[in-house]
């Protein structure tokens, strides 16, 4: 059958839909991954994405579940830190979850871009800093992902 590997150098998105779903909580670590994830797109000449905004990580799966029918993929963005009560492990989980969900019931790949640290320095450490750019690395899966499942016969819309 062979083998399906991300390709080479840049994706060419110029045909990839995308929406970025991002959660206003933690919104000084969330819009810094949105500008990381667009600014990837647009390197990989994709159109402007859809950006729908919703209140925390929480809510991030309903809206993508609405969005992902008319797009190639949906990029989830949220910022989840530790905090001194178990909130934290419930809001990651569901979240996490509810994503999954959403992109296996709807065949479309859903990016789960939500920061989970134990620290506000940890997750600034990750929109730009020692720890790359997560932003930027969930546009990257989303590419990559229509791209092998466009590969593969699979959905492309």
């Amino acid at each position: 059958m062979g083998e399906y590997a991300p390709p080479e150098g840049k994706i060419d998105a110029a045909s990839i839909r995308v929406a970025i779903v991002v959660g206003r909580f933690n919104r000084h670590l969330t819009e810094p991954l949105l500008e990381g994830a667009r600014r990837l797109l647009a390197r990989h000449g994709a159109p402007e994405p859809t950006v729908a905004w919703v209140p925390g990580a929480f809510e991030l799966a309903l809206i993508a579940q609405q969005l992902a029918p008319h797009h190639d993929a949906v990029v989830a963005l949220g910022a989840v830190v530790r905090g001194d009560t178990p909130h934290f492990e419930f809001v990651a989980g569901e979240a996490a979850a509810g994503l999954a969900r959403v992109g296996l019931d709807t065949g479309v790949p859903v990016i789960f871009g939500v920061l989970t640290t134990d620290t506000v320095d940890q997750a600034e450490a990750r929109i730009g800093g020692a720890e790359g750019h997560k932003g930027e690395e969930a546009a990257l899966s989303a590419l990559e992902m229509v791209d092998l499942l466009r590969r593969l016969g699979g959905p492309s819309h």
